[in-house]
């Protein structure tokens, strides 16, 4: 049976690697994905793919107000979310239990319900607020994954960057994935599935 991960997209720059996670899980995961509305409009800034080609790519989709979708109840079983990238804002509203939005709220249920809550905050430089914030999400139980990409691979185009960050996130809610070169493993070709006929 597929995993069933929740992929959640804030207005944070960065958008490349939520676009790339939800690429990458096609056909590997059942995706839930849920956009904000500052999220939508670096979509269309920040890179070439269309919010509605990016809707068709995920499993489901829904309203960040949509409080009666599944995702929003602890009793519908999902086994990860991921906020990518993630605004210090939602940060806040996750680290204070302000569930404001389907986001918010998605991750409140994973804490609760002690599922993988996995954050990829895209900020610098951060203040001793986004610290606090972090280390309260942390011993809530979610792990913090700042878009920090490795350069021991030599990378040599702004996807082996992207990938090199999805990559780890993948490990962390264990989906097997090559799409990057790992520290002390021999090279291997990335896999980039590009297939977008998969719908709901």
């Amino acid at each position: 049976m597929q995993k069933r991960i929740v992929i959640a997209m804030t207005g944070a720059s960065g958008v490349q690697y939520g676009i790339r996670l939800v690429e990458v899980l096609q056909g590997k995961a059942e995706t839930h994905l849920v956009m904000s509305k500052h999220a939508k409009e670096l979509i269309e800034f920040e890179s070439d793919i269309k919010v509605e080609d990016l809707i068709k790519m995920a499993s489901y989709h829904y309203d960040e107000e949509d409080f009666m979708a599944p995702i929003a109840s602890g009793s519908y079983k999902f086994d990860a979310v991921v906020i990518v990238p993630c605004t210090m804002k939602t940060l806040s509203a996750i680290a204070t239990g302000y569930a404001e939005t389907l986001i918010a709220r998605t991750a409140d249920v994973a804490l609760k319900e002690g599922r993988k809550l996995v954050l990829v905050p895209r900020e610098m430089p951060l203040n001793l607020i986004h610290l606090e914030n972090m280390v309260k999400v942390k011993q809530a139980g979610g792990s913090i994954m700042p878009a920090c990409p490795g350069f021991y691979n030599r990378p040599k185009t702004i996807d082996d960057l992207i990938d090199n960050v999805v990559g780890r996130i993948l490990d962390q809610i264990g989906i097997e994935n090559d799409i990057f070169e790992r520290w002390g493993e021999p090279k291997k070709r990335r896999s980039s599935p590009k297939s977008s006929s998969k719908k709901k």
